[in-house]
């Protein structure tokens, strides 16, 4: 018994010393500086929000690009919380320039009751209204969270003056976030939930449209008709590309499809694969949120993205992360639109497309309400 006791006190005091070493701070404090909160173990009061390609940490307005830190969950987790879609960017096996990928300390997760119930509210979708609302959750949740806070003094991939990529950092979707938390444990759990009122009312009464099982036809066949169909319009050549850089069946084009979950901290190696240019591109899509032609937007969502990354209007420089987001919501879009769709909505009840609206209407909409998605629910500025 005495033995038990005092393992149990010695159990006590590894855990308290844990917690004692997490560096209490802020999502803006990080975001400004982030690179010298790297390898520590933090304390961060904020409200994590999940998106369309979202999983992240927000607090009030930061005044940067990104006023937020991406999330994630340790290897193995299993959770259900997590971005609908992601797309990383990392060496493939055969990029011949150098890189050398941080070692990262591991991290336990407390899989305690306030976990759970964290994880749960996260992954609760909402499911009133017509029409497709994409990647929408119903709550979004204040909590305090504790993990390792992983950083780079620049996110995303850089380029030398004739556009070829030469090093790679960052975090979470396109890794354009300068720090990511991995979660070790979280307390404090308070949801919020979202409102989606006026979106719900714009589509009540009416039919939403076909959202069957992917299983019916091949996304990548459907992405290629809607292509065709967009051929005549403005949005028609960006979606032969999209179309191009998927390629054909069988075709290795160094973009990578993965059905997966999207909410786990990755190895930041080299990846395994070649690629024809040494940059292999991973598009992870969660199919729990992707069902029927919610797949078909988040092809060409993802594939717009890939598109602007690897070949930029300016060779020698990557658009910021709101144009970049800007340009992936128009051509999803633009894809809906072509295949009849009445409505669309993005998290946080912003609808970008309602069949209704008249040809007037439609611009200025789908721009309030994909900045509006940008601005307020994700944190992306200008």
């Amino acid at each position: 018994m005495k033995r038990l006791f005092v393992l149990a006190l010695l159990a006590c005091a590894t855990v308290c010393s844990l917690h004692a070493q997490a560096v209490d701070t802020t999502v803006c404090a990080v975001v400004k500086n982030p690179k010298s909160f790297d390898g520590k173990t933090v304390r961060i009061k904020g409200t994590v929000f999940v998106g369309f390609d979202s999983f992240i940490v927000k607090d009030t307005e930061c005044g940067y690009p990104l006023d937020n830190i991406w999330l994630d969950y340790p290897q193995g987790t299993k959770g259900k919380a997590g971005a609908s879609a992601v797309l990383r960017i990392q060496p493939a096996h055969n990029y011949t320039g150098s890189y050398t990928a941080p070692t990262r300390a591991a991290v336990t997760l407390d899989k305690s009751k306030d976990f759970k119930q964290f994880d749960s509210l996260l992954s609760q979708a909402h499911n009133k209204g017509a029409g497709m609302c994409l990647g929408c959750m119903r709550y979004e949740v204040n909590a305090t969270l504790v993990g390792r806070l992983d950083a780079v003094a620049d996110a995303g991939i850089k380029r030398d003056a004739s556009g070829k990529i030469t090093d790679f950092g960052g975090f979470g979707n396109l890794n354009m976030y300068p720090a990511r938390l991995v979660l070790q444990s979280v307390s404090d759990v308070t949801p919020k939930e979202l409102d989606y009122t006026a979106a719900d009312n714009e589509s009540k009464g009416q039919m939403g449209t076909f959202t069957g099982s992917p299983d019916l036809y091949d996304p990548l066949d459907a992405s290629a008709k809607i292509a065709k169909s967009l051929a005549a319009s403005p949005a028609g050549a960006q979606a032969e590309k999209i179309v191009a850089a998927y390629g054909k069946r069988g075709e290795h084009t160094g973009v990578v499809i993965v059905n997966g979950v999207t909410n786990e901290a990755k190895d930041e190696g080299p990846a395994k694969a070649d690629s024809p240019d040494g940059v292999l591109y991973t598009c992870t899509f969660n199919l729990d949120r992707l069902q029927g032609e919610a797949y078909i937007r988040a092809i060409y969502h993802m594939g717009e993205h890939v598109v602007d990354l690897r070949t930029p209007a300016n060779p020698a420089e990557v658009a910021p992360p709101f144009v970049l987001e800007y340009n992936a919501w128009t051509m999803a879009i633009s894809s809906g639109v072509v295949s009849g769709q009445k409505f669309l909505t993005l998290p946080g009840g912003f609808m970008v497309w309602n069949a209704a609206w008249t040809p007037e209407e439609r611009q200025a909409k789908m721009d309030a309400g994909v900045t509006g998605y940008l601005n307020k629910s994700v944190a992306v500025n200008r």
